[in-house]
């Protein structure tokens, strides 16, 4: 009762990555990002999920993910490991059967040599200076690595989620002049980049944060829900403070409901001025500063106090509360915090 519910909608999830699916060619292959425990969601559910949906290839940060990602998915699935092949990651590589996207001519000097014969893909920098080849290591390894035979070249968008920024193009024009003349599968989309439309597709698109309810995908539907339990309430008179700091002073003959979530659940503090919850249809503010594991909220309209209060649904996403925090949705999902009682339905 004093755990928080989060409830994933894998109905709408798979629904959103047939969406964005949609947005590209028949003939180009949509993947499906599952890194960070499948942005907080959950990795093996989603990835079964999305598999049932029509994902062959998946994508996850680091070679530890995808061995979670193996176990819940067996055999069969293609999944790529944006960090590359890490000292250390041999044995993890083999025995979940991953294909390291390899960064640097020295992460592919390491993988030729630690698993000669298994497969690999190449991650370009077009321009975002994070990961990937730069053009001239590039222009170097290329015949040798392209003999090799590589599983996908890739490089990433730094502005999609802004289509008007001439980073954009100035990445397409760069991706396309470092992958003339290759004729394995080449990708530089995730949800940004499929919303720039078909220039940006080339054979494979990598839909992330979009799959997940986020922006930039503004017709995601919802996919995670989150209850927050009531363990008491107060009343609370005119002049009377709540919570650390006496940040909150109610003006009126106030009802106060506790509820058992805070920042360590991933509810940065400096969203509660902004953020609502829901009794029903009532929107019951958050008063106070939100502390490690509680939060105070005015509940006096509502007609009653139900057992839980509703913080993301409908109404109230994970970009709202984002921008209550002054961050991004992708932030809000991956901090979504281990002691919820994560649900599934769908």
């Amino acid at each position: 009762m004093t755990t928080s519910r989060l409830s994933i909608d894998l109905d709408a999830l798979k629904a959103n990555w047939r969406a964005l699916d949609a947005k590209s060619a028949a003939d180009v292959e949509s993947s499906a990002v599952v890194k960070a425990n499948g942005y907080g969601l959950g990795a093996p559910r989603v990835a079964q999920a999305l598999a049932e949906a029509g994902a062959r290839r998946f994508f996850v940060a680091a070679a530890e993910e995808g061995l979670a990602v193996r176990q819940a998915l067996g055999p069969g699935a293609q999944i790529c490991v944006f960090g590359g092949h890490g000292k250390g990651d041999a044995a993890i590589l083999e025995q979940a059967d991953l294909v390291p996207m390899l960064n640097s001519v020295e992460q592919y000097r390491r993988h030729r040599q630690a698993l000669p014969g298994a497969a690999f893909g190449i991650q370009l920098d077009s321009g975002m200076n994070r990961l990937g080849l730069e053009p001239a290591d590039w222009a170097a390894l290329r015949d040798e690595a392209l003999a090799a035979g590589p599983e996908l070249v890739m490089s990433h968008l730094a502005c999609a989620d802004e289509p008007d920024h001439p980073m954009n193009r100035q990445q397409l024009e760069a991706f396309r002049a470092m992958v003339a003349g290759v004729e394995v599968p080449c990708s530089l989309a995730a949800t940004g980049g499929i919303l720039l439309g078909a220039d940006y597709h080339f054979q494979l698109t990598r839909p992330g944060c979009g799959m997940y309810g986020g922006l930039p995908f503004a017709d995601a539907q919802p996919v995670a829900y989150l209850d927050l339990p009531v363990i008491q309430t107060r009343r609370v008179e005119p002049g009377e403070a709540v919570g650390y700091g006496n940040t909150w002073v109610a003006e009126r003959p106030s009802l106060i409901a506790t509820v058992a979530a805070g920042y360590a659940d991933g509810l940065h503090r400096i969203m509660g001025p902004k953020t609502l919850t829901y009794a029903g249809e009532t929107p019951c503010p958050i008063v106070g500063r939100i502390s490690m594991d509680l939060i105070t909220v005015d509940v006096t309209d509502a007609a009653e106090v139900p057992d839980y209060l509703s913080l993301l649904n409908d109404k109230q996403g994970v970009d709202d509360l984002a921008e209550n925090a002054g961050t991004i949705g992708y932030e809000i999902l991956t901090s979504l915090g281990a002691r919820y009682a994560r649900h599934y339905r769908g």
